[in-house]
């Protein structure tokens, strides 16, 4: 399951730094594939501490993290989604 989280990580990152390079038009689905990714850990996560895997010091720290993170993300999307034209 680490290795799975590490990709997350990475597959998290690689979507947000695309999203970034692009034009407006382009970001949407990068932005929308990063949430998943964030969404995807904080689970994985939980199922690792709810199983004592992961101790309750580590898992406060990386959860606020990603809250954190999928906040902005969550902030973008609607910056996006809001004055993006109608199809």
């Amino acid at each position: 399951m680490g290795q799975k989280i590490d990709w997350l990580f990475i597959e998290a990152i690689e979507a947000i730094a695309t999203a970034s390079f692009l034009v407006r038009e382009e970001k949407l689905p990068y932005v929308r594939r990063a949430i998943q990714k964030i969404d995807t850990l904080k689970i994985l996560l939980m199922i690792l501490w709810e199983s004592k895997a992961l101790d309750n010091k580590k898992y406060v720290a990386l959860s606020a993290k990603l809250d954190e993170v999928g906040r902005m993300l969550g902030g973008w999307n609607g910056q996006l989604t809001k004055n993006s034209p109608r199809k």
